[in-house]
């Protein structure tokens, strides 16, 4: 198979579900990309840890509801574990709550999806976190900017006015320019030059760029 330019090898993933059904699904998605491969299976909280100590894999695709040892438990482990596992943890789980999205990012996850992701979308986020990216679902971003605090932490966010955050807020959404102006009150021209100055003054090149950003700050709040 073609790898991915750049990779010097298949991306290797753990994942992680107590559901054998949905396991097997995601098997089934993962063994036919390029540069994929799963390296292994757990059920349940304490084999994840296990596993990872000694496939080693690249990414860990998790739940959060597991048995025993939750998924948050085994972010924790994971973290306390430090250079021993190098694994970036993608996060997917049915948990809509925002705490738990909070409280994952805090642990150490490199991403949060929900298990509606479209599988074309899972994959690239797979790809995403290896890469060193943070990655999560829009309204998992949402949450957390919304939630955020200590703005200025990070530089750029300090120099956002109140009206600027709000757009920020709203991007992490994932709503358009048009959804924002009427969300917001304000004509589609004026959020278009909102949106200009977050970036620019953020700097960063997109709107994603500019909401994983603030999520950023929050985790190191």
């Amino acid at each position: 198979m073609t790898q991915p330019a750049g990779l010097t090898g298949p991306i290797s993933v753990l994942i992680v579900d107590d559901h054998p059904v949905v396991r097997r699904g995601l098997r089934v998605l993962l063994e036919v990309q390029d540069g994929i491969e799963v390296a292994g299976e757990a059920g349940d909280g304490a084999t994840a840890l296990a596993l990872a100590a000694e496939l080693t894999p690249d990414v860990i695709l998790l739940d959060l509801k597991l048995p025993g040892l939750d998924g948050l438990a085994v972010l924790a482990e994971l973290k306390a574990r430090g250079g021993s596992c190098a694994a970036r943890v993608l996060v997917l789980t049915s948990v809509t709550e925002p705490a738990s999205a909070s409280l994952a990012v805090r642990s150490g996850a490199a991403g949060v999806l929900y298990k509606d992701v479209d599988p074309d979308a899972l994959v690239r986020a797979i790809r995403s976190v290896h890469d060193g990216h943070l990655l999560l679902a829009p309204e998992a971003a949402g949450n957390l900017v919304r939630a955020g605090s200590g703005w200025g932490a990070v530089a750029g966010l300090d120099a956002l006015t109140s009206r600027e955050r709000e757009v920020l807020a709203e991007i992490a959404k994932g709503r358009s320019n048009r959804e924002i102006a009427r969300a917001l009150t304000v004509s589609e021209k004026t959020v278009k030059a909102h949106v200009s100055s977050v970036l620019a003054k953020l700097g960063v090149q997109d709107r994603t760029q500019a909401a994983l950003l603030a999520v950023r700050n929050e985790q190191g709040a």
